[in-house]
């Protein structure tokens, strides 16, 4: 099949990208970065956007840096970037952990980071360093920028805190000390296929564990035995979720040990 129509834009500011969001998202606007859930969905026509708005021209959101603390993320920073540490210290080392284990090599030069949060896939790894970092997201509208806590920003499978009209430009992940250590553990059926759970442990002033594709959203959990309340499907019971949860925190742990 192939998508069916839409009028394309493609802004070069922010500002126009958020004012053609205004106009155009009551009308089934979509925004259009790395495209790599949307335009897959399009062509199947499960999705169907009267409006794409490409914000791949915006370079203002092509950016990495470092601010007060954070590592501060654009919105059109692909996969990729981060296949070799972009920061220096435990942080850089983490997310060049993580990034190999989402799907493959082609997806990754083109999906972004702000992408993934944004799309809200339980699967998604980024949006479990960002629930277990305790991330910070910024949404930008014609009404200006807020600031997203990651615990309010998830509120289901594929579901934020995200208004139609406000296009996430940047999140925000905390440096970490030189002394914190960590372990990342997913389990799929094969190299590349969505996880059916993975955790990141990550140990420094405070022990963080962090769940995902567990559950409809991830989350830092308490402990690693704490309750969850697994997805289940016609092919995976919440049972068997739910041990492949305490598998993977387990083997997370041990990489911190």
């Amino acid at each position: 099949m192939k998508p069916a129509a839409f009028h394309y834009h493609a802004p070069s500011t922010v500002e126009e990208a958020i004012g053609l969001l205004s106009e155009y998202a009551p009308q089934d606007g979509h925004i259009l970065a790395g495209g790599q859930s949307l335009v897959p969905a399009m062509a199947l026509r499960l999705a169907t956007p009267a409006h794409l708005i490409d914000i791949n021209n915006v370079e203002e959101l092509g950016g990495v840096r470092t601010e007060s603390g954070y590592l501060c993320i654009g919105a059109c920073v692909r996969h990729n970037a981060f296949e070799q540490p972009i920061v220096e210290g435990p942080l850089g080392r983490l997310l060049a952990t993580v990034v190999r284990h989402i799907a493959h090599y082609p997806i990754r030069t083109r999906g972004t980071f702000c992408g993934s949060l944004a799309h809200a896939d339980p699967a998604s790894e980024w949006c479990l360093v960002a629930a277990t970092l305790g991330a910070e997201l910024l949404a930008q509208s014609t009404r200006g920028v807020r600031t997203i806590a990651v615990e309010q920003f998830f509120q289901g499978v594929m579901t934020t805190a995200l208004a139609p009209d406000e296009l996430l430009v940047e999140v925000r992940l905390p440096l970490l000390s030189k002394e914190t250590r960590f372990g990342f553990s997913e389990f799929s059926r094969r190299p590349g296929d969505f996880a059916l759970a993975m955790a990141l442990v990550v140990r420094g002033e405070e022990t963080r564990i962090g769940l995902g594709g567990v559950e409809a959203s991830p989350r830092r959990i308490a402990a690693a035995d704490a309750a969850v309340e697994p997805l289940r499907d016609p092919r995976y019971s919440a049972e068997y979720r739910r041990d492949l949860a305490r598998t993977v925190v387990r083997r997370a742990l041990e990489q911190c040990s």
